[in-house]
């Protein structure tokens, strides 16, 4: 009687308050198995960050260490976009996969997808180098305001999917910005002929040619490669290194010496030495250095006009 006097709660609902407290129990005990099941994760988290400590695994660390252009034309533009990644861990890390894209003021120029992009070695850092194409065509029929000869600014965005163990999957996101032109080739025109001596056997004479430079960037002149016809017969060729600059949006003269034997070549050059204007078309290309790297751009001019000038005529006549 006392140890029932001491629990009332039993005694005094003997019947229905019985299944009632049995249903409490089960309440408890499904709350007791829920309890255990948390246990039981937190028990594996805490063994699996115990190992972790212990064999020394951690997240890889990734920056965009630099970006080039080995290789801009008219055309298109290659990029590499270097990755540096730092593999803390003791085994290999493969990278799963490369998730890149190249926007200019949030409007998409290029992305793409590259899978399986190699393994990181153990304790270790490596360089992945991700090549990129730009495609002039492609950027310019898309985006009307683009135009030639100008710098767009642009932004690299990177996503590495890695795969460590114990910690699974990850994705370490990269950014990094910077600006790329959209070249515009220069204009060549031959501004006068200058002849010094003439006879039939070896005429000499000098090309003044005027290059025009329609870029937002200066072109560092290291090469000029031309072939000159008047009318239908090639008077002149040559490859000339020459160093000059040709400022932005400006213009440049150069001189170029040649000569040619008249007696060789048909009407148009006999107009030309008669003091008549005769048409011609040049054709040939620039090596020019630029900040964004060095580039061969073509010129050619079809279709101009030009006469000859002795040497006794005044300069300031054209």
């Amino acid at each position: 009687m006392s140890s029932s006097s001491e629990n009332p709660t039993v005694t005094e609902r003997g019947g229905g308050g019985g299944g009632k407290d049995r249903r409490e129990d089960d309440g408890e005990k499904k709350e007791g198995g829920g309890g255990f099941i948390e246990k039981v994760k937190d028990f594996i988290h805490d063994i699996g960050e115990k190992i972790e400590e212990a064999v020394g695994f951690g997240k890889p660390t990734a920056d965009v260490s630099g970006i080039h252009i080995p290789h801009i034309s008219l055309h298109r533009a290659d990029l590499v976009v270097d990755v540096l990644i730092k593999n803390p861990n003791p085994v290999p890390i493969p990278l799963v996969d490369i998730d890149y894209l190249i926007e200019s003021d949030g409007r998409k120029l290029v992305s793409g997808l590259i899978p399986d992009a190699g393994t990181i070695h153990a304790h270790g850092e490596e360089t992945v180098k991700i090549p990129i194409s730009l495609i002039y065509d492609d950027i310019k029929s898309t985006y009307n305001d683009i135009k030639p000869g100008s710098i767009i600014p642009y932004l690299v965005r990177v996503i590495l999917l890695i795969d460590v163990p114990i910690i699974g999957r990850i994705k370490l996101p990269l950014e990094k910005s910077g600006e790329i032109p959209i070249p515009y080739k220069p204009d060549v025109d031959v501004e006068k002929i200058k002849f010094h001596r003439f006879s039939f056997e070896e005429t000499t004479a000098t090309l003044h040619l005027k290059l025009e430079n329609k870029n937002d960037f200066d072109l560092g002149l290291n090469m000029l490669e031309y072939e000159m016809w008047l009318g239908d017969d090639s008077v002149a060729s040559a490859e000339l290194t020459e160093s000059a600059t040709i400022e932005k949006q400006g213009i440049t003269t150069m001189q170029v010496p040649f000569s040619f034997r008249p007696k060789d070549f048909g009407s148009a050059v006999w107009d030309m030495i008669r003091g008549r204007v005769t048409g011609y078309t040049i054709k040939g290309k620039i090596d020019v250095d630029t900040p964004f790297g060095n580039m061969k751009l073509p010129i050619s001019k079809e279709g101009g006009t030009t006469r000859i000038k002795k040497d006794d005529d005044d300069d300031d006549e054209d």
